[in-house]
């Protein structure tokens, strides 16, 4: 056996071999195949008990090529034979008609025959003939002859054979009821004898089998259409068969319904909306013709509508699958939001016009697309986190005005910025056709994680943030132009805050189908945003309010720490600074201490950007600068390295010092006060620090108070200090300058801290 596979492979395979020697071969290699009494368990066992590894390879490559010969004999067999086929086929199509003639008049000469068979009894029969007329002129009437019935009983089989044959289909219907009516007479009267009573009801009944089927072959031709169609399906439910009927009504238009998508073949360079109108026509004006005749032909019988409805569903899953391979796949791998849109929203809108007739089919429809319209938005939600990290990475981080809408024209935004609001603009607008599709969450939620991403970027465009933002969900790898400046710095929160505030959220309003009318039919109408935003909605807002403030605090946090550290790591505000006035210093020149003057120009610098930067939303910028300032004075506060070392370290608090820390927290309180960001918890924070160090200072044994100036000093010099440092000098009298912006402001807020630390 191994010798012989062997030899076999050897000599090549058996199709390529000379087709003369391989012809018997292959077929005497195929008839133990053939047996009725094949064992393929058997056959393998025999063959594989003694064969090695080598050997059955052998085996199978030998297999394998015998499969290979088989098919492509099978195929030469079918191209060499199929002229002779398809003749054949006609003459057997021929053949069976000559049958069928002939089967016709064997069956007339049977009745014949049975009729003169069972004449004998016919004589002796009382017959009461039934009422009506006949067929071609045979009278039915109860009072008839005995002649006449027995010529009608003969000519029936006969009448009803030719009223099939000639397709006469009313016709034959009439004369089956008659049949019927002379049978329940001679039931119900007893003027036919058992025979002739059997005799006729089997004649009735194989004509009436036979008319249904020819009825139901008819019904299934690929030709038969319209008035046709409706005429065989309602005959067939005359016979009682409406079961029958009903499926072959469905049948028939599903056959119409695919020969007609045959012609329907997209390329890959066709227009899926194009597609998805055609075939949503084709599909669904074939539903409706189905459900029209169904309705003419069985009304609303329940059995008949559930089971019209089971059909219709198929066929648009089928229709579903057909535009989501052809249309959908495609859009929604590339992130064709509006073409995936538009598909569903065509496919919806031939839909829709179903349910005048009763079939609601679009939540089938919304079911099977929901897959691939979430798809899209993925793919296009991934698309704008993409596009703008590409933009972020060259950002220069200078804002300028937007031109998406003349609603928003007075708002400033970086490019990057600009590309993200264009962004989300059109893909709210594109999602707008999807409402129906209750989507409206999962868009919102995938608009806040590109939108959380996008302010991972911008915290990352901060100097000295990259690795704290390393670990932040979906800041990546990605590289993004740093912001150097305090002005570019600022940019980003304006970029942020701006989306969150007005522009994401004006633009989600969209998805509320009553305010999208509004936009469409006046785009610079601006509804309340409060009325018509959902709690949805709001919640959302409120969430992107909570991602601008992780890019606030981190602004708020390197700025301090650039205030408290210096690059060394050394800080500025070490307790030596109050500590060491006391010791030998001759003149003392009373002013803030440097990190609060610089905390101050800090301040007012930003104020001065804020106020182009911000216009018309001077809150954000007041609540930024209240939260910076809060951040290092909560530093101090908090600071118990420093607390340690001014309350319990081997040098005390002097005069001076206090004296000192009384001047930096009442000027911290003044320049708040004036910028209006002194916040309850920035005056909490300063009043604790100002008892931290009464506290300090008593501890010596001496009064506090006796050591310090009156509040108008304090007053006085703070003020002063501000004036220097925003360059508006006291004028020559001493006074303040009245243009000054500080000049209205009163000492109130520092004596209110000094009686409140003096209780």
């Amino acid at each position: 056996m191994a010798s012989k596979i062997s030899s076999r492979s050897r000599g090549g395979t058996p199709a390529k071999s000379n087709s003369k020697e391989t012809g018997p071969k292959l077929e005497e290699n195929l008839n133990i195949f053939k047996s009725d009494k094949f064992d393929a368990d058997a056959f393998v066992n025999s063959k594989c008990n003694s064969l090695n590894e080598k050997e059955i390879r052998q085996l199978c490559s030998y297999l394998l090529d015998l499969k290979r010969a088989s098919a492509e004999e099978m195929r030469r067999s079918v191209y060499a034979n199929y002229t002779a086929f398809i003749r054949t086929s006609k003459e057997i199509s021929d053949l069976e008609g000559e049958l069928l003639s002939i089967r016709n008049l064997l069956s007339t000469q049977a009745t014949l025959i049975h009729g003169l068979a069972d004449g004998i009894h016919v004589e002796s029969l009382s017959v009461t003939v039934p009422r009506g007329s006949f067929s071609n002129g045979v009278s039915a009437d109860v009072d008839r002859d005995p002649s006449d019935l027995e010529n009608w009983l003969i000519e029936f089989p006969d009448i009803l054979d030719v009223l099939i044959a000639e397709r006469r289909v009313e016709e034959a219907l009439d004369t089956l009821d008659e049949g019927e009516h002379v049978v329940s007479e001679a039931k119900r009267k007893n003027s036919l004898s058992p025979v002739l009573l059997a005799s006729l009801q089997t004649a009735i009944t194989e004509c009436r089998q036979r008319l249904a089927n020819q009825l139901a072959n008819a019904a299934s031709q690929p030709t038969t259409r319209g008035g046709e169609l409706r005429a065989a399906i309602t005959a067939l439910k005359k016979l009682g068969d409406g079961p029958r009927a009903h499926s072959l009504l469905l049948e028939a238009h599903s056959q119409r319904l695919q020969s007609d998508m045959q012609n329907l073949r997209p390329s890959s360079t066709s227009y899926g909306g194009a597609y998805t109108a055609a075939i949503s026509q084709l599909v669904f004006s074939v539903i409706a013709q189905t459900a029209s005749d169904a309705n003419a032909v069985f009304g609303k019988e329940p059995s008949y509508s559930s089971e019209l409805v089971m059909w219709a569903t198929k066929q648009t899953e089928y229709l579903a699958l057909l535009v989501k391979r052809h249309a959908l796949a495609s859009s929604a791998a590339a992130g064709g939001l509006r073409a995936a849109a538009e598909c569903v929203q065509i496919a919806l809108g031939h839909c829709s016009l179903l349910e005048a007739r009763g079939l609601t089919l679009c939540p089938v429809l919304l079911r099977l697309f929901r897959p691939s319209v979430e798809q899209a938005l993925d793919a296009n939600l991934k698309r704008i986190e993409e596009s703008t990290a590409a933009l972020a990475a060259a950002d220069d981080w200078d804002l300028s005005s937007t031109s998406h809408n003349a609603i928003i024209h007075q708002h400033k935004l970086s490019s990057s910025a600009q590309r993200f609001n264009s962004m989300v603009q059109d893909f709210f607008e594109d999602v707008g056709p999807l409402l129906s599709m209750q989507l409206g969450g999962k868009m919102l939620e995938g608009l806040f994680h590109v939108f959380s991403s996008y302010v991972s970027m911008l915290i990352r465009a901060l100097p000295g943030s990259m690795e704290e933002e390393a670990n932040y969900e979906g800041s990546g790898n990605k590289i993004v132009s740093i912001a150097e400046t305090e002005s570019q710095q600022m940019a980003l929160l304006a970029n942020a805050s701006l989306l969150a505030d007005e522009l994401l959220p004006r633009a989600a309003m969209k998805l509320t189908p009553g305010v999208q009318a509004i936009y469409n039919d006046d785009p610079g109408r601006r509804p309340s945003d409060r009325q018509n935003r959902n709690p949805e909605q709001r919640e959302w807002k409120r969430r992107l309010a909570s991602i601008v403030d992780r890019l606030k605090d981190s602004f708020c946090r390197q700025h301090a720490l650039e205030l408290i550290f210096t690059e060394d790591g050394d800080t500025h505000l070490a307790p030596e600074m109050y500590l060491n006035m006391d010791e030998g210093v001759e003149e003392i020149e009373w002013f803030p201490s440097q990190i609060f003057q610089e905390l101050y120009a800090k301040l007012y610098r930003m104020s001065a950007i804020a106020t182009e930067m911000f216009a018309g939303r001077e809150r954000f910028s007041t609540l930024l600068l209240m939260r910076l300032t809060e951040t290092v004075i909560l530093w101090l506060s908090e600071d118990q390295s420093f607390w340690d070392e001014v309350l319990k370290g081997p040098r005390p608090l002097g005069p001076l010092g206090l004296q000192q820390f009384y001047l930096d927290t009442q000027f911290v309180i003044l320049f708040a006060s004036q910028g209006r960001y002194l916040s309850r918890n920035l005056y909490r924070a300063l009043k604790e620090i100002i008892d931290k160090a009464l506290a300090a200072f008593s501890a010596t044994g001496m009064d506090p108070y006796s050591v310090l100036p009156e509040d108008e000093w304090f007053n006085h010099m703070c003020q002063d200090a501000i004036n220097r440092l925003s360059g508006n000098p006291l004028s020559a009298n001493g006074e303040r300058d009245p243009s000054s912006p500080t000049a209205s402001v009163s000492a109130q807020s520092i004596s209110s801290v000094r009686s409140h630390g003096s209780s």
